[in-house]
Formats: C-alpha cells, structure tokens, sequence
C-alpha cells in the first residue's frame, strides 16, 4: 500500500473534531483563566500560553502517531506497562515527586512536570489489547483474567495512594469494560465488579478528607464555605447560563468565585457562558467523536486493533462522563480534568497522541 492511500483513508470528521474539541478547550482556557492568572502571575495568558504550546506537541503527536503501523504496539505492551507504574511509584519519591494541593500526582524535574496517571490509563489499555489478542480463549475462564484484574488492580492501587480517587474510578470502570469486551462470562464480570462496588465506600471510609467530600455532596449548603463550597459554585455558574449563557468571556464565577474553574471545573464555566445550549453542543461533540471511534474499532478485523480502539475510546467516553457528573453534583467532588478541554498539557497531549493511534488504526 502506498503513503499517500495510506493516508487518503485517514478518519478526516475524527480528526477534525479532535482537533475543533482542543482549540475549543484554548478559548474557553483563557476564558476561564485569564482574571486569576492576572492575579496571581500578573500574565492573563500564563495558562493559555501553556494550553497552545501543548496543544502544539499534542498535533505534533497526533499526527505522528497516526502514521504508526499500530500492530507493531503489541511488542511493548509488557514495556510501556511497566514503565507507567514505575513512573506512578517515582512520585512518591521525594524530590521527584511534586505535591499540590494536598495530593501527590506529578513528577517533575524543574519546571517541567507530567501527571503519570494519564499515561498509565493507555498503558493499560495497551497491555490488555495484546493480552486478550495473544490468546482470545483464555479470557473465558476466570482464572485466565487475573493478568488483566492484577495489571488493573496494581494501576489503581498506586493512584489511590496519590491520593486521586477520580482516576482510581476510571481506571476500574476501563478495566471491567475491557474485560467485559475481552468476552469473558457474565458470571466472571459480576465476580469483579460487586467487590469494586463493594470497596469504594472502604475508600471513603479511609480517608476523613473523602468522607468530608461524600457529606459536602450530600448536602453543601451545610458547610458553604467549607467542603460544600466548590460544588455551590459550579451549581451557581450553571444556573447563572440558563438556556443560553450569559455569552463568550462573560462568566461570573471565573473572578476567583469556582476554584479551578480553567481545569476541572471548566465545564462549569462553558455552562455559564454558553448555557444549556452550549453545554448540550459540546456533548453532541463528544459524543461524535466517541461514535467515531467505536465505528473505527469495529471495523477492524483484528481484535488487538479492536481491542486497543476501543479502549482508547473509553479512556475519552469515562472521563466526559465523569467530569460532567461531578460538575453537576451528580457524584461526589473529585479532581478530574475534561479532556481535550481542560488546562493541563499531559492531559491534552496524551489523549491527543492517543486519537492519533485511533486514526492509524482507521487507515489500515
């Protein structure tokens, strides 16, 4: 096959919406940025300078990785996992890890830090693409899904140490899925999914901060200022949209009401401006490029491309969900960025390079 047919058969409305989706996310960035990063680094474009450059590598990335033949991937299921969880075990190192917040996510050497988490939910998509397509059979059996439950489970259990209960979340949901399309039993799913179930309230239960969290959900108002305040906010500029916004860089609550309004709480700020309408737009987008990803991985006819589409498209299909349920105060408040959207540069290179992988599995 040549280069260029090669690339004729590129997923064009994918790769475009991707792309749409991340110059979207650098408008509403600075939008929702640009008072507090006046204030605090007296720069209204600090974050939105960081958002284009990483948009930048993002393409770069992207376009690179849809030139890859991605049936060579399998090779370095084994590698690319085991390096992630190294990377998650170094940010507990002192000195290479970097705390904010309260939490410990990064690793960083200067100015330059990655978040390890979001490279270790591919890596784990990786591993169990070119598990389940070394051997289709095995999966049936329960015994044969211990390697996936262990790689998962070893996943979420240095990300819960962070402590980042969002991401612990989303890699479970990611692992009973791909084990549920692995086609394994019913019965064996159960077998995995009731003891997860079962093990979220131990998790909150652990630790007096999610627990503080789990009653600020329940009940804001009752500490306003306290836990409950982030969750009123994001409830106020949701309400303060109504059906159309109160227009482009017209928020109220980006003037340093709603914390990280620019990263996990954008969504808020997309309610606020552009409304209900807005928000039901930027769903119609996501759910698109879902859509299309699902339609790529099913065409394949290899079940490692199957296998790999599918999962990088449930990485994206989670973390919308998730981040929207949160913003609405559908779930109990967690850090977890909108991707493609939210400020933060390894969110958004990764998940770009990942739609990459997504476009070379459409034109092969």
């Amino acid at each position: 096959m040549s280069h260029s047919s090669t690339r004729s058969k590129i997923d064009l409305p994918l790769f475009l919406a991707v792309v749409g989706m991340a110059i979207f996310g650098i408008v509403m960035v600075y939008s929702a940025s640009s008072y507090s990063a006046e204030k605090q680094y007296g720069d209204a474009f600090f974050f939105v300078k960081k958002q284009a450059v990483g948009f930048v590598i993002g393409l770069v990335g992207m376009i690179a990785a849809s030139r890859l033949d991605c049936r060579k991937l399998i090779k370095f299921r084994f590698a690319f996992l085991a390096v992630s969880l190294v990377m998650l075990a170094l940010v507990f190192v002192p000195g290479v890890g970097k705390s904010n917040y309260g939490a410990t996510r990064w690793i960083g050497f200067g100015s330059f830090t990655v978040q390890p988490s979001e490279l270790a939910k591919y890596a784990y998509v990786l591993f169990a693409a070119g598990y389940v397509a070394k051997d289709p059979a095995r999966v049936r059996r329960f015994v044969g899904i211990l390697p996936l439950l262990a790689a998962g489970g070893s996943v979420c259990l240095l990300v819960i140490l962070e402590p980042n209960m969002s991401v612990t979340m989303c890699v479970g949901l990611l692992m009973i899925a791909l084990i549920f399309l692995s086609g394994t039993k019913l019965k064996n799913i159960a077998a995995i999914a009731l003891p997860a179930l079962a093990a979220v309230p131990l998790l909150i239960i652990a630790e007096p901060y999610r627990l503080k969290r789990l009653s600020a959900f329940l009940d804001p108002w009752a500490n306003p200022k306290g836990e409950g305040y982030q969750l009123i906010q994001s409830l106020y500029a949701l309400g303060n949209g109504g059906f159309f916004g109160t227009g482009l860089f017209a928020s109220r609550q980006k003037y340093r009401f709603l914390p990280f309004a620019e990263s996990d709480f954008i969504l808020a700020i997309i309610g606020e401006e552009l409304g209900l309408f807005g928000v039901l737009c930027f769903f119609a987008a996501a759910a698109f490029i879902v859509w299309r990803g699902i339609r790529i991985a099913s065409r394949r006819d290899d079940l490692f491309g199957y296998m790999l589409g599918m999962g990088i498209v449930l990485v994206y299909g989670i973390q919308v969900v998730v981040n929207a349920l949160v913003v609405s105060g559908a779930i109990p408040p967690t850090g977890l960025p909108l991707p493609l959207v939210s400020a933060g540069n390894t969110s958004l290179i990764v998940t770009m390079a990942s739609f990459g992988v997504l476009l070379s599995l459409s034109s092969r």
